[in-house]
């Protein structure tokens, strides 16, 4: 991954559903969790999802806190 990737996915905000306009780093661990079992969506957001439920699960938060544009 690249730099520019990581601040677009720290940045990324959730377009649907219970947290909709939150950012993806924002959202518990669970919620990425069930989407796991359940099946991530298609596309960008589903990539982005998945690649946040890595660093979540691995504890990794923090390296994209700083990165949170403000």
């Amino acid at each position: 991954m690249d730099k520019t990737h990581l601040i677009e996915l720290a940045n990324y905000k959730m377009p649907f559903g219970k947290y909709e306009g939150h950012y993806l780093l924002k959202i518990p661990e669970y919620y990425f969790a069930w989407f796991a079992q359940k099946g991530f969506p298609d596309g960008k957001l589903g990539r982005m999802m998945k690649e946040m439920h890595e660093i979540k699960i691995n504890g990794l938060e923090g390296l994209l806190k700083p990165l949170v544009k403000k």
